[in-house]
């Protein structure tokens, strides 16, 4: 990469300004593209993205997807295939029964070099229905109708709108899987309760007797790695926003949180069963890597209760080498508004949202077990004129990863 004279003396006065140690263009160029190489062959890389795969129809996706000319998808596979994750949730990716999209993706993007970066393949994926779209036949919203978006069992105009996708290059015990999807919010002891101003229950109990908590799902992937079992957890909980007073959505978004944060600690997970009616959590030896677009971010954001840190503070949690990007602080920095008046450190912002009420914030995470080893980690949030900058406009959120060692 050739660089001019005037364009080094712009770049060291920035970092100048930003009150970063004065480092030379090749050695900040260096630190941000190297560090994404895995630590060695004896790690394997987890990782999470929200990519975006939306589609305003049903099956507008796979068709989409069916062929390798869609601009933004083939950012998203060159962002993958740069990254080299070993298991990957991808969230935001519509769910069709048949697979056809994750098959396209597969064949006509991952499986093709983007930009010269070397193809990458998924041996193992999984996906699976979601309650995105699904029709509740009742009055969510509390607006005195029936059938729109917003009273589906999760937001969504058609079924599996949002959903989510696993892939991995190690084996999945599909037999062992536990999927949550159909789980009641009533069934969580000391639940959060929307209320109205008079300080009554925002939904009646008929509402609560079918209520799902879970507004995409709560999937336990178990990945064979290195003869051991890893148990993937992930989920996409709701935005805590898109409500009122009640904060329906602050409630949900927490709870949604917590039972992830129950589900790992052993002696709070007996009320949690799974689809096929199986009770029950982790133990306190079990290896897991929970991870997911948790819409919640530990310090700033609407979040009800700093819900995030049901999980950043949890005991069962390693916190040690939280992944952080050279791009996080710089847009905070860059864009403003206010991204300056929040609490947290910008380095693990994961998403950018607009900077006159929302700004970047922390919602994507990748979190091992404390007997997990953790080698090293990361956002992929270049900085401008990085190698990669050019694809972070494929998404509002960043891929984050986390290099677990094997031994």
């Amino acid at each position: 990469m050739q660089f001019t004279y005037q364009f080094l003396l712009q770049v060291s006065i920035s970092i100048i300004a930003l009150g970063l140690p004065h480092l030379s263009l090749s050695q900040t160029a260096s630190q941000e593209t190297n560090h994404l190489q895995k630590t060695n062959d004896k790690t394997v890389r987890f990782a999470s993205f929200n990519i975006s795969f939306y589609r305003s129809e049903a099956g507008q996706l796979k068709r989409e997807l069916s062929d390798g000319n869609s601009k933004n998808p083939k950012k998203i596979a060159e962002i993958i295939q740069r990254i080299r994750p070993d298991v990957i949730l991808l969230n935001e990716f519509d769910y069709d029964a048949a697979g056809k999209g994750i098959d396209g993706f597969q064949t006509n993007y991952l499986a093709v070099s983007q930009n010269g970066n070397p193809p990458i393949d998924y041996r193992y994926t999984f996906s699976d229905a979601v309650n995105t779209g699904v029709d509740s036949k009742l009055d969510l919203d509390g607006d005195g109708s029936k059938g729109t978006a917003n009273d589906a069992f999760g937001f969504g105009k058609f079924p599996g709108q949002y959903g989510m996708v696993v892939l991995s290059k190690f084996e999945i015990a599909k037999p062992e899987i536990k999927t949550f999807r159909n789980f009641l919010w009533k069934d969580m002891p000391s639940r959060l309760v929307p209320r109205n101003k008079d300080k009554q229950p925002f939904y009646p109990s008929s509402v609560m007797e079918q209520f799902r908590l879970s507004s995409k799902s709560h999937w336990d992937i178990p990945i064979r790695v290195a003869g051991k079992t890893i148990h993937f957890l992930v989920a996409h909980p709701t935005p805590p926003v898109f409500d009122g007073a009640e904060d329906r959505n602050g409630c949900r978004n927490h709870d949604e949180i917590r039972f992830f944060a129950d589900y790992i600690a052993e002696g709070k997970s007996d009320y949690i069963y799974d689809d096929s009616g199986r009770k029950g959590g982790l133990s306190n030896t079990d290896l897991f890597v929970i991870a997911g677009d948790m819409n919640a971010d530990e310090n700033d954001g609407d979040s009800t209760e700093n819900a995030a840190r049901l999980l950043t503070n949890h005991p069962r949690i390693n916190h040690t080498n939280p992944p952080k990007s050279f791009g996080g602080k710089y847009y905070s920095l860059k864009q403003g508004g206010v991204n300056l008046n929040q609490k947290g450190n910008s380095e693990l912002d994961t998403s950018d949202f607009g900077d006159t009420n929302v700004g970047n914030l922390r919602l994507d995470y990748c979190l091992p077990s404390v007997n997990l080893n953790v080698k090293s980690s990361g956002v992929f949030w270049p900085k401008p004129a990085i190698n990669g900058a050019n694809l972070i406009d494929a998404t509002d959120h960043r891929l984050v990863w986390i290099d677990i060692q094997l031994d």
